[in-house]
């Protein structure tokens, strides 16, 4: 299928996650088979500024392609301003974060608070798409709380701005990541909009990847949480979709290969200091269900080095065979 002109190959999207969906981890699961990548959200009135920061992070490289850039604001202007820059990393797609819950996004007027202000969220769209060269897609949640789940009315106000696809969230706003999340809402956006729709939400592995797909009648289906520790979920759900095949869980010498061969990429890229950092978190996630996974939480949580790192990753092989 194709989102605006840009060709996407499988059904499996990667979410765009601040702090976890970096470079590394977004060309680690388009290995795997993830159909194409978002950034972290971006700040669009940062990249306007010149904040070195906000454009690393909307850097998108050759192996993690196609990808998307997400930028999140409340200004038009402002947005429509950042176009310019973010086209600087030649992405294949511009997202629009409408969907971010998160207090100090939500909390100024940006990401899921658009919600309550269709019409701004109309009028950011149509700046954006203005501007780009390239598809513009926005990601909104089911509404700000049960009691404005609007995500019908956003999808086509997306739509009539020019947008070329819509991914919706089950979740109001209010509801942050608590189930349950609503398929009714994702079934009915696709019905209402004649762009792509993009199911997210809870997706954890093939059988629910298959049931988003199978409830709401969706283009394509994103994962994030899903895919913390696990990147293989991409080649799982894809075999499944495609063959019929249930892949089975790589075994733990696998699973610390990856992890290990992942934080080597994010110290690559930003330099052993802050991936050593960053590989308490990824740790955690990478040993979670093992036998033994608080021991080994609590010792990756106090890792200082690559080579420290690797020494961890083996010995947990070893009590695991």
């Amino acid at each position: 299928m194709k989102i605006g002109n840009t060709e996407i190959n499988g059904k499996a999207v990667l979410a765009p996650m601040a702090g976890v969906a970096d470079r590394a981890f977004r060309e680690l699961c388009v290995s795997y088979g993830a159909s194409y990548a978002v950034s972290e959200m971006v700040s669009a009135k940062g990249l306007q500024m010149g904040d070195r920061k906000s454009k690393t992070l909307s850097f998108l490289s050759e192996a993690e392609r196609p990808a998307a850039v997400q930028i999140f604001g409340n200004d038009p202007k402002a947005m429509a301003e950042s176009v310019d820059t973010v086209l600087e990393s030649r992405p294949d797609i511009i997202d629009i974060n409408m969907g971010c819950p998160a207090p100090k996004i939500a909390g100024n007027g940006a990401g899921a608070s658009l919600m309550k202000n269709p019409m701004l969220a109309e009028e950011i769209v149509r700046a954006v798409v203005k501007e780009s060269t390239v598809p513009v897609t926005v990601k909104i949640r089911s509404g700000w709380d049960e009691n404005s789940v609007n995500a019908v009315e956003m999808a086509k106000r997306a739509e009539n701005a020019g947008a070329a696809a819509v991914t919706v969230h089950g979740r109001t706003k209010a509801q942050m990541y608590s189930p349950p999340v609503n398929t009714d809402i994702i079934a009915q956006v696709k019905k209402s909009v004649s762009i792509p729709v993009i199911g997210n939400g809870d997706i954890t592995d093939e059988q629910s990847a298959a049931l988003m797909l199978e409830n709401t009648g969706c283009d394509l289906i994103m994962i994030g949480r899903g895919a913390l520790g696990a990147p293989w979920i991409f080649s799982q759900i894809n075999a499944y979709l495609e063959h019929g095949r249930v892949l089975p869980a790589p075994p733990v010498s696998e699973r610390m290969r990856v992890m290990v061969k992942h934080i080597e990429k994010i110290c690559e890229y930003k330099g052993e200091k802050v991936g050593i950092r960053e590989a308490r978190k990824h740790g955690a996630w990478y040993t979670k269900g093992l036998c033994g996974a608080a021991k080994y939480r609590n010792e990756l949580s106090g890792v200082s080095s690559l080579e420290e790192l690797r020494e961890i990753a083996f010995r947990i092989c070893v009590q695991n065979q």
